[in-house]
């Protein structure tokens, strides 16, 4: 583990992953490790095998990427077969894909890669056709299936990528001295102060009973709908 930092700050990373961040810094919203052999996230989804995708913790459904959030086995073979049901593909074309979903910020290395895909095949979910020295990957039955149950989760996770990815962007933009236009600095102030405002709120109702948590929840939910443009009617 390796740290680069600013004055106050530090924060482990993973060289290869975020390569074109300003030398010397990495944003505090990310911590990065290096892969595991048998790394995290077995369990959620039916998957768990070797290797990590590069951030911590996993995506849970929780909002941007808090400290110490990372990508597991399981959240990067769960893009792996979205980008196969795109099309069928080889190792490193899938990698250049998702360096291009997350504008060049995430770039998974070969070696944890192609545990993934072996891992998926080993499941069923992928099926492999030898091209020379090379390997085709290919979503099979078993993969769409297990793709369809889990699609909303897996969508979120390529959301959250191209969030970070317009992040660290204007972050690399500030540092350079250039001034991003509003749509290209990520949310604008008066929404940041909306999202801490509503953490805060619930922070300081953390003891409150079952009937008040459920009313707050509705609330939450029906804002929810509406910020996806979806309306009460949905």
């Amino acid at each position: 583990m390796s740290y680069h930092s600013i004055p106050g700050r530090r924060w482990p990373y993973d060289c290869g992953s975020f390569s074109r961040l300003p030398a010397g810094f990495l944003p505090p919203f990310v911590q990065c490790a290096g892969s595991r052999r048998g790394g995290g996230g077995g369990g959620r989804g039916g998957f768990g095998g070797p290797g990590s995708g590069g951030f911590g913790g996993g995506f849970d459904g929780s909002d941007g990427f808090p400290s110490g959030r990372k990508f597991t086995s399981d959240d990067l073979q769960s893009l792996l077969l979205a980008l196969l049901d795109d099309k069928p593909s080889h190792g490193y074309e899938l990698i250049k894909a998702l360096q291009a979903q997350s504008n060049g910020f995430y770039s998974p290395s070969p070696g944890m890669v192609y545990p993934a895909l072996t891992y998926l095949e080993e499941l069923g979910y992928v099926t492999v056709e030898v091209e020379g020295n090379r390997k085709r990957y290919a979503l099979a039955e078993l993969g769409r299936v297990h793709l369809a149950a889990n699609r909303e989760r897996v969508d979120m996770m390529f959301a959250k990528l191209r969030h970070i990815a317009r992040k660290m962007d204007s972050v690399r933009r500030a540092l350079a001295g250039e001034d991003p236009a509003d749509d290209e600095g990520g949310w604008i102030p008066e929404l940041v102060r909306a999202r801490h405002a509503i953490k805060s709120a619930l922070y300081r109702r953390d003891d409150i009973p079952a009937d008040e948590q459920r009313r707050i929840a509705a609330i939450l939910q029906r804002a929810a709908r509406e910020i996806e443009g979806q309306g009460e009617g949905s």
